[in-house]
């Protein structure tokens, strides 16, 4: 690894800067970032800080410039106005209405059909690959999982799917000129899921948000399409990310690789370890300081914006022993022992279904092919963290 371009290790020179540091150029705007693992656990769980920069005197509007940026429509820009970006009663309202999602029992009844998915994905990388030919594993499985396992939560019918992963990635890789018609469409869809659902129920979320909505005023319109909205492309773009960055990180790491194979118990907290070091989001979004705070030795003021720094709290050494090692042995101790998804009233509504995604994924990946292996062969092994790959072409054939 080369430990002077890794965005991982420029990160963590930030880090060793100070806890609090200006952050680097980021589409968000200027704002500080907090740095260590300490500092950015209390910024997630400080109700001082607010997600909502509406009523905070001398926030800017950071959100509005952003959406632009991606292409979204004016008349769409209620789509930003999601979880994310929202607090206190009003947030926990609405989180409340779509926890309902993701329940303990509801999550671990589509293990089978995660399963199954999965199953049914690497047959096709098995048939792809049987003359020794390589094979992307990101468009195969890491993208085509995630989007199959929120659409069946959510209910969006297998013929409509292509538009949501084109959407979601434009969220990634943005496209102005593409992004009016795709976010038009979709909501479109959502629209037909909703008459769909009064005019026949199924067991889904949909039918959860659309029977609060025709039962009362708790639920408007525009927070429906909100709600599904953020649902199917948050749950897809990041455990598609932690799926590729972990599965080229095993495979440039045998011993591992070994470990997990030969003591395959170990999978739910090699887990913790994976989103850790492979997570998909670097830094949080802006937070707006409500009054003065101090954070470390820095006075934020009142209306001043800052980020948590998800992946310098991770790596942090000052919380974990070698942060720059994967580690699947690593007891996480108390929690998950890491901030990747985030902590506090914000923390990720999905982050029990995308730990099972990539424990069930990856774990079927590598018992299924013995003889896994990265097309060209790597020459050590490979950079940890949230650096988005092209592409991860492997070998399943027995060499």
């Amino acid at each position: 690894m080369d430990r002077t371009t890794c965005p991982v290790a420029a990160f963590g020179r930030l880090r060793e800067q100070g806890p609090v540091v200006a952050m680097p150029e980021s589409p968000m705007g200027p704002a500080s970032l907090v740095t260590r693992h300490d500092d950015v656990h209390a910024l997630l769980l400080d109700p001082r800080f607010r997600n909502d920069p509406t009523g905070v005197p001398g926030a800017g509007d950071v959100m509005g410039p952003l959406l632009t940026g991606l292409g979204l429509p004016p008349e769409l820009g209620h789509l930003g106005r999601g979880l994310l970006v929202r607090d206190g009663a009003d947030h926990a309202r609405l989180r409340r209405l779509v926890s309902r999602a993701f329940t303990v029992r509801r999550v671990a009844a589509l293990r089978p059909r995660v399963e199954q998915l999965t199953a049914e994905l690497l047959d096709d990388v098995a048939a792809a690959g049987a003359d020794g030919s390589p094979v992307d594993l990101l468009p195969t499985v890491f993208r085509a999982l995630p989007i199959a396992v929120i659409c069946e939560l959510v209910g969006v019918p297998v013929e409509q799917r292509g538009l949501w992963r084109e959407l979601a990635g434009l969220l990634v890789a943005p496209d102005p000129e593409r992004m009016p018609d795709v976010a038009h469409a979709v909501v479109a869809q959502i629209h037909e899921l909703v008459a769909a659902r009064r005019a026949d129920p199924r067991d889904d979320l949909v039918d959860v948000l659309v029977a609060v909505h025709d039962d009362g005023d708790r639920l408007t319109a525009d927070e429906l399409d909100v709600l599904l909205f953020d649902l199917v492309v948050a749950g897809f773009e990041t455990t598609a990310h932690v799926l590729s960055r972990a599965a080229l990180a095993l495979l440039t790491r045998p011993d591992q690789l070994a470990t997990l194979r030969a003591e395959p118990w170990r999978w739910p907290t090699a887990v913790h370890e994976i989103v850790r070091t492979c997570g998909a989001v670097p830094v949080s979004t802006p937070r707006y300081a409500s009054t003065d705070v101090v954070v470390g030795d820095t006075r934020i003021a009142m209306g001043e914006s800052v980020t948590a720094g998800l992946v310098t709290a991770n790596f942090d050494p000052r919380r974990h022993d070698r942060p720059d090692e994967l580690d699947v042995t690593r007891d996480p101790g108390r929690g998950e022992g890491h901030l990747g998804f985030g902590q506090g009233a914000h923390y990720c509504l999905g982050a029990a279904l995308a730990r099972q995604e990539i424990e069930v994924a990856l774990h079927a990946l590598v018992e299924r092919f013995p003889a896994l292996r990265l097309a060209t062969p790597a020459d050590g092994p490979s950079d940890l963290g949230f650096e988005r790959l092209g592409s991860l072409e492997v070998r399943v054939d027995a060499p």
